[in-house]
């Protein structure tokens, strides 16, 4: 009796441990934080945040774009542009010390060196500040390209931008409260590409990257300001909006557009870009990837 009895209770504890074992997996939630992030807990106690929304396995929503993988060299060019970044701290700090600043005041003296019995001490010369060398006349402005196109050729661009949608597909699209405000196309001309490089020549400008034509459509009222971004393999590029030889605007305006307006422009790519293979292009927050001359 006493054997049966032990293996009877030996049953007990093996059947209540596999239960208990059972059970956190089978309470498992997956949540969704009202800031986007989502997260697997054991049980409730156990989320990262409140007011969260329980899915199911099956209506797990999309992450959000910005939560998508990016570039490595996308990542890096956006760090080197950022002012707080080391690398470029140097340069200031290089900077300010050779434009002879006068170093700060010394500080006030101790209250025991203030005692009247106390003999002050004789005041130091002045510092000798070397003067700051004349800084270096600035380069001549780049000389626009001017490509004299009448209102119907850039009529016939526009076109062909939009057309070679069905070819390429390089479309993008800004959406406010579920209505499309802003819609951004972009394509590779040859023949645009060749007049833009021979009026560049003349004007004593040589571009030798590919280039990419794109309008920017208003459904409604909205901004327009071209910040784009272009990666392929190891190069990443952002153009220079006042710089010719990078940017330029064929028709239009950069800035607040109204419904029915059009900007038509242009972007020249770095060399090693290659049109025919696949290229990431980001604009603003959004991103796609197209072969532009397939």
């Amino acid at each position: 009796m006493r054997l049966a009895a032990g293996c009877w209770k030996c049953l007990l504890v093996a059947g209540v441990w596999l239960f208990a074992t059972a059970t956190p997996a089978a309470s498992s939630i997956i949540g969704v934080c009202p800031d986007g992030s989502m997260f697997v807990a054991q049980n409730e106690r156990d989320a990262p945040c409140a007011e969260y929304k329980e899915v199911g396995a099956n209506e797990v929503p999309p992450i959000r774009p910005q939560y998508l993988p990016r570039p490595y060299q996308w990542e890096v060019f956006h760090a080197r542009q950022d002012p707080n970044n080391p690398y470029n701290l140097v340069d200031g700090a290089k900077a300010v010390r050779e434009s002879g600043a006068a170093p700060p005041e010394d500080e006030p003296l101790t209250p025991e060196a203030q005692l009247p019995d106390r003999q002050e001490p004789s005041a130091a010369p002045p510092p000798q500040v070397a003067a700051a060398p004349p800084a270096p006349p600035l380069p001549p402005a780049p000389r626009r390209v001017e490509l004299m196109l009448s209102a119907e050729e850039k009529r016939d661009l526009a076109l062909i931008v939009e057309l070679s949608q069905e070819r390429a597909p390089a479309t993008l699209s800004r959406e406010t409260g579920g209505q499309t405000t802003l819609v951004l196309r972009l394509a590779h001309s040859p023949a645009f590409q060749g007049r833009l490089q021979a009026a560049a020549a003349y004007v004593g400008r040589p571009l030798n990257g590919p280039v990419v034509l794109f309008t920017a459509e208003a459904a409604a009222a909205a901004s327009f300001h071209a910040n784009l971004t272009f990666a392929q393999a190891h190069t990443a590029f952002h153009p220079e909006r006042d710089d010719p030889g990078q940017f330029g605007l064929v028709d239009g305006r950069l800035g607040a557009l109204a419904a029915g307006e059009r900007v038509l422009g242009y972007v020249v790519l770095p060399p090693d870009v290659d049109p025919s293979s696949p290229l990431d292009v980001y604009w603003n927050d959004r991103r796609l990837v197209t072969t532009l001359r397939p």
